[in-house]
């Protein structure tokens, strides 16, 4: 499972971003505070993930701009009626400590402002958050405006290839193995897009 990417902003839509982490893009869905606070296209971002596994879409990435907001979006997905699109939305117009407030103060008003969120939905939401975590506090908030010139720590080529490889739906001993066998053959220096390619060739076998 992928919980954070660290790469360049390849292309930013209106649902959704391409991140390229190491010559791979992973395209993951956002609410549109998080894209609107992105880096610029070409610039390093580091997005916080949720991913999620139906039979009819397969994998989706979530994205947000910190560990608080995935920790509010998967209370939100508790929630009965509350789906990622809905939950997206509710994070949209109310931050995790934002969110928080509202429920500590029953304001269903304040989070019925969510896109496709009605007053029956928004009272639900301010009933069955009042007992969940929703945020793990402002030490652990992270914006990723704060982002913006900074340059991530850039994981090994062959972390980079098995994350990549999980992205795929390649289980983790799986895709360890084939990459470690790929660098054998490759050598010490291999870069990630080769070592992917190469691991890839060793599960067709």
């Amino acid at each position: 499972m992928i919980g954070r990417l660290s790469g360049l902003v390849a292309e930013v839509g209106e649902e959704d971003a391409l991140i390229d982490v190491g010559g791979v893009g992973y395209v993951v869905r956002c609410g549109s505070r998080t894209l609107g606070h992105l880096p610029a296209i070409g610039e390093a971002a580091v997005i916080h993930v949720e991913t999620q596994w139906t039979e009819q879409a397969g994998m989706t990435l979530y994205g947000f701009l910190g560990r608080d907001e995935r920790r509010a979006f998967l209370a939100l997905k508790t929630i009965q009626g509350v789906g990622p699109k809905a939950a997206l939305a509710v994070l949209d117009v109310l931050p995790p400590a934002e969110l928080a407030g509202a429920v500590a103060r029953g304001d269903q008003s304040a989070v019925s402002r969510a896109n496709g969120v009605g007053p029956k939905l928004a009272q639900r939401i301010v009933t069955e958050l009042k007992d969940k975590p929703i945020t793990d506090g402002p030490v652990a908030a992270f914006h990723a405006t704060a982002l913006r010139g900074a340059e991530p720590a850039r994981p090994s080529a062959t972390g980079e290839a098995v994350a990549a490889l999980m992205g795929l739906g390649v289980a983790e001993p799986a895709a360890r193995r084939v990459v470690e066998q790929a660098a054998l053959r490759l050598g010490d220096a291999a870069e990630a897009p080769a070592l992917i390619k190469a691991a890839l060739q060793e599960l067709g076998r």
